[in-house]
């Protein structure tokens, strides 16, 4: 399957071009893949074997600065096993406000170093419903 109809312009979240390291299991087996961007809503995985779409699994992300990584669990909302860039689609599942709040901040930040905090306040406030 591939990116849901409409692509990036569905998203609820504006995505950064952030690689971080991803570490998660499936069944027997133990990945460590990397984003290829992310957003307060979800993250593509860069892998050559996505998990299939529904899948629900706990993934840890290391971000740099923090000692311990943030441990999240995502749904894979669509995947590509072929072309140039195969992985898969997370949407985050929040345990509550308090991770969600926990976990936006330091996307915020990621996006502040990477783009710069310019850039990162005018994509964020565009990104928000008016």
């Amino acid at each position: 399957m591939t990116e849901p109809k409409g692509g990036p312009e569905n998203r609820a979240h504006t995505r950064a071009p952030i690689e971080l390291k991803v570490d998660y299991k499936k069944l027997n087996s133990f990945f460590a893949d990397y984003t290829k961007n992310i957003s307060k809503g979800g993250t593509f995985i860069k892998t050559k074997k996505p998990l299939p779409i529904g899948t629900r699994f706990l993934f840890k992300l290391t971000v740099p600065r923090r000692e311990e990584p943030f441990e999240l669990l995502g749904e894979v909302v669509w995947s590509k096993a072929e072309g140039d860039e195969p992985g898969m689609g997370i949407r985050f599942i929040y345990s509550d406000d308090a991770q969600r709040t926990a976990f936006e901040s330091v996307v915020e930040q990621l996006m502040s170093d990477s783009l710069g905090s310019d850039l990162t306040s005018k994509l964020l406030n565009k990104a928000l419903p008016s």
